[in-house]
């Protein structure tokens, strides 16, 4: 992976990615747009203060972030699935802790082969 999180002092850290690494413009419109500013905000602080248009605005970036994670952690797991051949059981184990989740794993595959067009 080339997309690179440097620590560079204290609570600083720089974030780099090539052309190759967003294809569809995806990283570079989550920090042009403070979506990615606004997800690691709420990993800090789950309840915001502010006024509630800005809280409104924080949840909105935060939301459309995490669906878009959702939709690409649903392709993975097509790829594990199809491509790699891992057992339901092994997925749900990584991705949920929880090897007994099979039909949660089962839906996300079925909705990562809708957003693939499969």
């Amino acid at each position: 992976m080339s997309v690179t999180i440097t620590k560079t002092a204290g609570y600083t850290a720089e974030i780099t990615w090539t052309p190759a690494d967003d294809l569809q413009g995806h990283i570079a419109k989550t920090v042009e747009s403070d979506q990615l500013a606004y997800a690691l905000e709420a990993l800090g602080q789950p309840v915001l203060h502010g006024t509630p248009e800005q809280v409104l605005t924080a949840a909105q970036h935060t939301a459309t972030l995490a669906r878009l994670l959702e939709r690409r952690a649903a392709s993975h797991v097509v790829q594990l699935r199809d491509i790699h051949g891992l057992s339901w059981r092994k997925i749900a184990a990584a991705l949920l802790d929880d090897p007994e989740k099979q039909s949660s794993i089962r839906r996300m595959y079925e909705s990562g082969r809708r957003h693939l067009g499969n």
